[in-house]
């Protein structure tokens, strides 16, 4: 059941990231900010909530890092605590901004500092889209979590939905990235009470970070963490536009075959170890034919068809493919086994005679 859910959400992110391939492959670092006149005033958006703050209505959602969202619930006891750390200091922090020169920026073109807070379209990041969409209109399939049957060593993230009572007004989420280094687990964990250490009597234990970090309102993530914004949503616009360059490159230069839906875009913003390889591929310093024939001789599974064209089924020979233009299997001289290289550094051409000539 777990694994079909994970199946499922991944299935839906794809479909909404190849919808969006066109318009965001064809941005780069450089492009002009792409916000527009029916982006969120965070100021007016602030003041208006901050009169409202106690009537709200929250809900609080769990998801892992295959975005898979569970619904959980919370004791009376903590109701002191819920708003003060998701909510009101947020507030707060832009309240006061707003008398001290805070200026909001887009993400992809600014870098996070002092007085700015970032900001950025949700159709941009399809992970937060996807795990909005999925509760908004997907509600009835969304289970509750449960320690035995999905483990929250597995959870990267905690988001409170925010509703208004009586009200059309659309929610508005606050997101947490969940480190594992704040989870205790009940099994091995001690409390320490009246004097004295005994056995954590809770299944786990948890450490709610109490810094701002993302906050979705309508079409507008702002971004007042860049560094846990960008973890809990594998979000990292510099080096996907770099990325969405090579993957160009690679079009014109390649003849590839993907199954139907699948693209070579698609497949690479679903693969973090992809995207960073990229970064430093030199795209087209050895042929098609060259690929093929060192896959050969590498004797590795790089599938044709009958145009001599790649076949690309999945992730797995994608990677296979990427490391075969970057050169990045040998065969040792010395004992004639193949090895996959990590990690290269071209050396200078060499001077003189051999050492050993």
């Amino acid at each position: 059941m777990e694994e079909e859910k994970q199946e499922q959400t991944e299935a839906l992110m794809k479909t909404e990231q190849q919808e969006r391939n066109e318009s965001v492959s064809s941005s780069t670092p450089q492009s002009q900010s792409v916000k527009n006149d029916d982006s969120t005033d965070i100021f007016l958006w602030a003041n208006n909530v901050d009169e409202v703050k106690k009537e709200l209505d929250v809900e609080f959602f769990l998801f892992n890092k295959h975005y898979t969202p569970y619904t959980t619930s919370f004791s009376n006891e903590l109701n002191s605590q819920i708003k003060p750390l998701f909510l009101f200091d947020l507030i707060n922090f832009v309240n006061l901004g707003a008398g001290t020169g805070l200026s909001v920026r887009d993400f992809e073109l600014s870098e996070s500092e002092d007085n700015v807070l970032l900001r950025t379209d949700l159709a941009k990041v399809g992970r937060a889209e996807t795990l909005i969409n999925l509760i908004e209109n997907e509600r009835r399939d969304i289970v509750e979590f449960s320690e035995q049957d999905h483990e929250f060593k597995r959870i990267k993230g905690i988001l409170a939905r925010f509703g208004y009572k009586n009200s059309s007004k659309k929610p508005f989420y606050v997101i947490k990235l969940i480190s594992q280094g704040q989870v205790l687990d009940g099994s091995t964990a001690w409390e320490f009470r009246e004097g004295k250490f005994g056995a954590f009597q809770a299944e786990v234990g948890i450490k709610v970070p109490a810094d701002n970090q993302v906050l979705i309102v309508d079409k507008d993530i702002f971004v007042f963490n860049q560094s846990k914004f960008e973890r809990l949503f594998n979000y990292d616009y510099k080096k996907q536009a770099l990325a969405d360059k090579k993957v160009s490159e690679i079009e014109q230069k390649y003849q590839l075959v993907f199954p139907e839906g699948m693209d070579l875009q698609t497949l690479v913003r679903d693969r973090k170890k992809t995207v960073n390889k990229l970064q430093k591929i030199e795209v087209g310093e050895i042929t098609q034919e060259q690929v093929i024939e060192y896959a050969d001789t590498m004797q590795l599974e790089l599938m044709t068809d009958d145009n001599n064209r790649i076949i690309i089924m999945d992730g797995n020979d994608l990677d296979v493919f990427v490391n075969l233009i970057n050169e990045d299997y040998i065969t040792s001289e010395v004992t004639g086994r193949r090895y996959e290289v990590k990690s290269k550094r071209l050396l200078d051409d060499p001077e003189g005679e051999p050492p050993r000539g």
